[in-house]
């Protein structure tokens, strides 16, 4: 028996993945993130997840690209972090910080993060990752709850904490980490046509 337990003991521990290993494992189609060492595969979202997400995606693109803010981008995109490496719902990238930009991912912390939230990530979006993006310094955090159709804005403060800063009385959210940018939450659920948003945004003249 003593020589067993002594067989087992000497069995070298189980290594944890490093990140350049992690991006070796995926590719453009692997919907995965790297968490403490660990390979941990993103689960299928639901069809709202996904009409929200790209309506996000779509339309923070055209502003910033309207007005040359910085890059957009999306899942599974990797955003390397300290301790773990995450791919947002969606994510910009300020013009100011572009050059943290890899072929493949995000070099450091993004300057907006949007996370999408489904039954399954909704205490992982609001607990681990929470954390992670406030202490790695993501200047402003949204979570999207389709199911609840219901949206939280958070934007870091002097101090490096997340405050909550609600929509005004129209329904209004202004950004701080996107110069400018302002949208109606029930934009999140409607979806106006690019065409809608740009006359909202006064970027095309209103409709005669």
């Amino acid at each position: 028996m003593q020589d067993e337990v002594i067989a087992v003991s000497a069995l070298p521990a189980a290594t944890a993945m490093t990140f350049e290993q992690f991006l070796q494992r995926c590719d453009e189609d692997t919907f995965a993130e790297w968490v403490n060492g660990e390979f941990v595969p993103m689960s299928p979202v639901g069809l709202e997840h996904q009409h929200v997400a790209l309506f996000l995606i779509r339309a923070l693109d055209l502003y910033v690209r309207t007005k040359e803010l910085g890059v957009v981008l999306h899942e599974p995109f990797q955003m390397r972090l300290p301790q773990s490496s995450r791919a947002p719902d969606v994510l910009f990238v300020s013009s100011t910080n572009v050059s943290l930009l890899k072929e493949n991912y995000l070099d450091g912390a993004a300057d907006l993060v949007v996370e999408v939230i489904c039954p399954e990530s909704r205490a992982r979006d609001r607990g681990e990752k929470f954390y992670e993006y406030e202490s790695a310094g993501v200047r402003e955090y949204w979570l999207v709850d389709p199911e609840r159709r219901q949206a939280e804005f958070y934007q870091l403060n002097e101090q490096g904490v997340y405050q909550t800063v609600l929509p005004d009385a129209e329904g209004i959210y202004r950004s701080k980490a996107i110069e400018g940018l302002w949208i109606r939450v029930d934009w999140l659920w409607s979806r106006p046509a690019p065409i809608e948003l740009l006359r909202a945004w006064g970027m095309l003249p209103a409709a005669g």
